[in-house]
């Protein structure tokens, strides 16, 4: 039974340590909420568009990893950031390849959304 409590505990403080990391992206990160602004509304779109449902996974599948990516490229550009504000080029290439990786996440949500809709409309 103690297992069982201390497994909930757990849970419990994961879900705020995550509640918090989204609070926390949303208040210092931009880009985040540029990008949450977007799929938000895209997400209820793919509930409205008429798709299969694994067409709707899909995409909104796509958008969620946008959100995801860029949670971890702030993740990155915080820790850099916390080291020292000299310029060191490991830091800048690890910042732009967060960057990248947010980049090449949003190419393929806008390829994953063009190969399912673009067939529904021609």
């Amino acid at each position: 039974m103690a297992n069982q409590v201390t497994g909930f505990t757990r849970i419990y403080k994961a879900a705020g340590y995550s509640i918090k990391g989204i609070t926390a992206a949303w208040k210092h990160e931009a880009a985040f909420r540029q990008e949450a602004i977007v799929v938000v509304p895209a997400i209820l779109l793919a509930f409205y568009l008429d798709v299969s449902s694994i067409e709707r996974i899909l995409m909104v599948g796509a958008l969620i990893l946008v959100l995801v990516v860029e949670l971890l490229n702030s993740a990155v550009e915080a820790a850099i950031d916390r080291i020292g504000s000299e310029i060191h080029p490991l830091s800048g290439r690890a910042k732009d390849m967060g960057s990248a990786a947010v980049s090449i996440t949003i190419g393929f949500a806008l390829f994953t959304w063009a190969v399912i809709l673009v067939p529904h409309w021609l």
